[in-house]
């Protein structure tokens, strides 16, 4: 099938090289449009408590959330020049921007400034039923907030969603510029020559301007969030140059050979480009389990990764086998001095340690498996949080003005619960309050207002709204008796309601994930032993990832080296990180067992196919990674905390993935298995052969009796 595809594409090279470059570049560039679309919204389970609370609270009480926090700094804010400054500056911010507004001057309410009256606070609720449109409210008053002679600092929701947006975008910018360059320096050493060097990087750039088409489309009906459009770039970049690597590999490999260019772009397609679309329906199928979380910015990655990741693919078994086709043996064409013409040795550095491997399987299986191990335990004790301003860099205004207000107006700061009472008496209210009160990390209760039956209390708590003392406050609330219903929401119920959907959720995602690369990897290769080993192979690297970058980001080993500041990890970039990454382990994974499944139908033993399927492979997959992690780190010098996670973790399971794992363990535990790996009950067999992907055309006797 995948044969007679590149055939077929050789042909019609001229039309299949045409209809790509205008879909991706027409595409892309309506899908420009896509950043003025973009929101830091998405982040609660709309069938949480905390979500209902926050419904309820707007629409039964009337009552907006405060989106928007102003501290003002003065010598007295009691004197009445500042007053006057301060109240007319309020005054003239547009109606159609300010839907409520509260201030310590209007309602001189002591809970609005500091016992020195030496700052106070006005809040303002933002027009608008949607993310989206209280960003555009905020940015109509964005620049009238400044106060002449008072000191004004601007913190809140909105700002900070704002200041991350705006980072996020300028940092895209920033990886792009780092990442491409370096990308396309290390393909040409590489490759060696800088017409095929440049083929992966044509092939990145048009899935990221293509996935950005597809990310506006979803726009017109759903809410994308800004991280979206990074994971987009980052993989779309990344996995057209892993794409990209391998299938101008094997052509070239063919035309060394002696193969035509027709017959080249064939048998690259038959089977490079078999292995990239096995490899990227996987990595499609993982992020896709990203859909079964309830927050809509896990499925805007979602929607970011699948569709680049598609692109990518889509685009290496069209426009690339075109542009083979045309170029021919010019794809040689800007050879550098130090390119060698002969292919991996066998005797090289990747044989030498592929025979060590074979000789002692156990030895290099047992001791590898203990390293992940002992990598993987501070995950055990990881915690927790979600986004808030401690994502942003510690100078960031909006991160500073948000700890002063923290400190000096706790009521004020996003550690706050609010309560509902519902049908309670005020006897009822009182006694909550009292019990409520004696909760440890409950700071006070103070009542926010009451209508038709509803009560609300506002409750701060001490620390951090992450922390596993805020979470146990509001566990104790929501258990607290009352006589009536009691609902608590706020940042830091929100907090832990995301955690737990995304909990709920992780069986269901792995699941998916355990499936998919069980039936897929069977059909292509027709094993039972090798898909499971997958699994448990991708587990490991996982398991040691999220070790590392707990120790890092949470334990805060290194956090300086970083310029990260220590605390508990999103569990949301946590789950993205797991997709991407048990994605990419079975990439590398199909990569590797493509080649040794090929030398395996040509009558070698296991072991000798192993052997050359490592150094047909091992320096490609090496490369692969190395590129990847060009791409991936260049986002890890964002000055998003979030960002810096992912593209940490993205390095940090590269190196192990693409080293230790594929390259050493794989190989022992296949060697472990010998002809068993191979094993499949006749009726599944049976249903591979029917199935018709494989592209082995004489198999094995021996092979099939085993």
């Amino acid at each position: 099938m995948f044969r007679a595809w590149g055939s077929a594409v050789h042909v019609h090279r001229w039309l299949v090289l045409t209809i790509a470059l205008v879909l991706t570049v027409g595409g892309g560039l309506w899908g420009l449009g896509v950043f003025d679309k973009l929101t830091q919204g998405g982040y609660d389970d709309p069938a949480s408590e905390s979500y209902r609370v926050d419904q309820v609270v707007e629409q039964e009480l009337g009552q907006k959330p405060a989106e928007v926090v102003i501290l003002y700094t003065a010598a007295n804010v009691d004197d009445p020049d500042v007053a006057r400054k301060v109240t007319a500056s309020l005054d003239a911010l547009p109606a159609s921007a300010v839907a409520q507004r509260v201030d310590y001057w209007s309602t001189r309410q002591a809970a609005l400034a500091t016992p020195d009256k030496t700052r106070a606070l006005a809040t303002i609720s933002l027009a608008g039923d949607s993310t989206d449109a209280r960003q555009k409210a905020y940015e109509q008053i964005a620049d009238r907030l400044e106060v002449d002679g008072v000191r004004t600092e601007v913190g809140g929701q909105v700002p900070t969603e704002v200041a991350m947006t705006e980072q996020s975008t300028s940092d895209l910018v920033v990886a792009e510029a780092i990442s491409l360059p370096i990308t396309l320096i290390l393909l040409v050493v590489i490759f060696g020559t800088v017409v095929a060097a440049s083929l992966p990087v044509l092939v990145g750039g048009l899935s990221i301007f293509g996935s950005l088409a597809v990310l506006r489309l979803l726009s017109l009906g759903l809410e994308i969030n800004t991280f979206a459009v990074n994971v987009a770039t980052l993989l779309g970049l990344g996995m057209a140059i892993d794409y990209g690597l391998f299938t101008v590999g094997r052509y070239r490999e063919e035309l060394a050979a002696g193969a035509t260019p027709q017959q080249a772009v064939a048998r690259a397609i038959a089977t490079a480009g078999r292995t990239v679309a096995f490899s990227a329906t996987l990595l499609v199928i993982a992020l896709a389990g990203l859909l079964v979380f309830p927050m809509d910015f896990l499925r805007s990655m979602a929607y970011g990764g699948m569709s680049a990741v598609a692109i990518a693919a889509l685009l290496s078994l069209t426009l690339l086998p075109a542009l083979l086709s045309i170029l021919g043996h010019r794809v040689e064409k800007g050879a550098v001095p130090w390119r060698k013409n002969n292919g991996p040795s066998e005797n090289g550095l990747v044989g030498r340690l592929a025979d060590a491997v074979m000789r002692r399987p156990v030895w290099f299986a047992g001791a590898i498996v203990a390293v992940l191990l002992v990598l993987a335990v501070p995950f055990t004790g990881a915690t927790f949080g979600t986004a808030d301003e401690k994502q942003l860099p510690p100078g960031d205004p909006h991160r500073a003005t948000a700890e002063t207000i923290a400190t000096n107006f706790p009521a004020a700061s996003n550690n706050t619960a609010t309560v509902l009472l519902r049908g309670v008496d005020e006897a009822g209210v009182q006694a909550f309050t009292a019990e409520a009160s004696k909760i440890p990390g409950v700071l006070g209760v103070a009542p926010k207002g009451a209508k038709d039956g509803v009560v609300a209390l506002t409750v701060p708590l001490q620390g951090d709204a992450a922390s596993p003392q805020s979470h146990d406050a509001v566990v104790a609330l929501r258990e607290l008796p009352s006589g009536g219903e009691v609902l608590v929401g706020g940042f830091p119920a929100r907090t832990a309601d995301q955690f737990t959907s995304i909990s709920d959720g992780v069986p269901w995602m792995v699941g998916t994930l355990v499936l998919a690369t069980l039936v897929l990897m069977f059909l292509a290769f027709g094993s039972v032993l090798l898909p499971v080993k997958a699994v448990v192979m991708s587990a490991l690297s996982l398991s040691a990832t999220y070790g590392v970058l707990t120790f890092v980001f949470e334990d805060g080993h290194g956090a300086g080296l970083l310029d990260v500041t220590p605390q508990p990890m999103q569990a949301g970039m946590l789950v993205l990180v797991g997709a991407v990454v048990f994605g990419l382990s079975t990439d590398y994974e199909t990569f590797l067992l493509s080649r040794v499944v090929e030398a395996r139908h040509t009558g070698l033993s296991t072991r000798d196919a192993v052997r050359t399927g490592l150094v047909r492979t091992g320096p490609m997959i090496t490369a692969a990674a190395l590129l990847l992690a060009v791409v991936t780190g260049a986002f890890g010098l964002s000055s998003l905390q979030s960002m810096r996670l992912i593209g940490v973790g993205m390095i940090v399971a590269l190196l192990l993935d693409a080293t230790v794992v594929r390259l050493l363990l794989v190989p022992a535990v296949i060697r472990l298995f010998g002809d068993r790996a191979w094993w499949a009950p006749a009726p599944l067999r049976r249903l591979q052969e029917r199935a018709g992907l494989s592209e082995v055309e004489t198999p094995n006797r021996e092979l099939e009796r085993v």
